[in-house]
């Protein structure tokens, strides 16, 4: 029997790319319905992350027209990581769920050779970007040194992997014991562990709209990854104390040494540069444990990652 797959996507201010996608979805669900892929009842799970434009007007407008929609609205804007938590939490029907964003850049062909892992055994298959010269050469190289540094942190991700995957049954229903507040879904999936693949895809341009990831954005999430799923910025700063102790015996060897070869120079340099360094180490590792402490503090309040307002089913 198919599998019933369940395609979650997050929209946030998608008024423009809503239309073409809804069309080139339902297409791709009829063709595999067709070709018994996936069961007759499969459907998109479209889900509204507190947008200001129409998106929601044209969900609802795909629920009443179209049998392949759903949907399902938030009470405001949660961010785009807990948005496409609520949906891969609401699709509790599903066999297979597949998370893609709306825009149009991923490859939906790519879902044949995701269900067809799925159907050789494995419960998680990233889709991975095989091609991004549709990206500017900026973003390119940003992005690779993200990839190096999570892997320097000790955190386990799949390089040019976004939010483009397939999780089974038993996969999702796994992933619903991690309880972070702070999430990072790149990072957080890998732990699930069972069987794991990947599949290759050309990344292509937008269709239309913009990116909701500004640099400010890209710099937050990059930032929240690493601090979500690495301890190594704390020994961070177990290392700068140390440095800083090493550096201050050899600084007062030196000064006994010229202390009594009658070598020492009075003068300024001598007290406000250490003073200066000292005080800059100890503000980054105040600041830094701060950070952790803060990520904490939002995880003792248990607030709910997301609230629905309305859910189309």
């Amino acid at each position: 029997m198919p599998p019933r797959l369940v395609i979650v996507i997050p929209c946030y201010n998608e008024e423009e790319v809503l239309p073409e996608t809804s069309k080139r979805l339902t297409v791709l669900l009829k063709e595999y319905v067709k070709q018994q892929m996936i069961a007759a009842d499969s459907y998109v799970l479209l889900t509204d992350d507190g947008s200001k434009d129409k998106t929601w007007s044209l969900i609802t407008a795909l629920y009443t027209s179209n049998p392949y929609f759903k949907g399902l609205k938030l009470s405001r804007n949660f961010g785009h990581q807990n948005a496409l938590l609520a949906g891969l939490f609401h699709a509790d029907d599903a066999d297979i769920i597949i998370s893609i964003d709306a825009d149009l850049q991923d490859d939906l062909n790519a879902m044949a050779a995701m269900i067809a892992a799925y159907q050789n055994g494995y419960d998680v298959v990233y889709g991975v970007r095989d091609d991004r010269s549709t990206d500017t050469s900026f973003k390119r190289n940003t992005a690779l040194w993200f990839y190096k540094l999570l892997s320097v942190m000790g955190v386990e991700s799949v390089y040019n992997h976004a939010d483009y995957r397939l999780l089974s049954r038993r996969a999702m229903d796994a992933f619903k014991s991690f309880e972070e507040a702070n999430l990072y879904l790149r990072g957080m999936v890998p732990m699930i562990g069972f069987k794991q693949t990947s599949v290759y895809y050309n990344r292509g341009e937008r269709f239309a709209g913009e990116s909701k990831y500004n640099f400010r954005k890209m710099l937050s999430f990059a930032w929240n990854g690493i601090s979500s799923l690495s301890i190594k910025p704390l020994r961070f700063v177990t290392f700068c104390g140390f440095a800083v102790f090493m550096i201050t015996i050899l600084l007062g060897i030196y000064a006994l040494v010229s202390y009594f070869t009658n070598h020492a120079a009075t003068g300024w340099a001598s007290t406000v540069i250490p003073m200066y360094f000292l005080g800059g180490i100890q503000l980054l590792c105040i600041g830094l444990i701060g950070e952790y402490v803060a990520k904490m503090y939002k995880e003792v309040k248990q607030r709910p990652r997301f609230i629905i307002e309305e859910h189309l089913q």
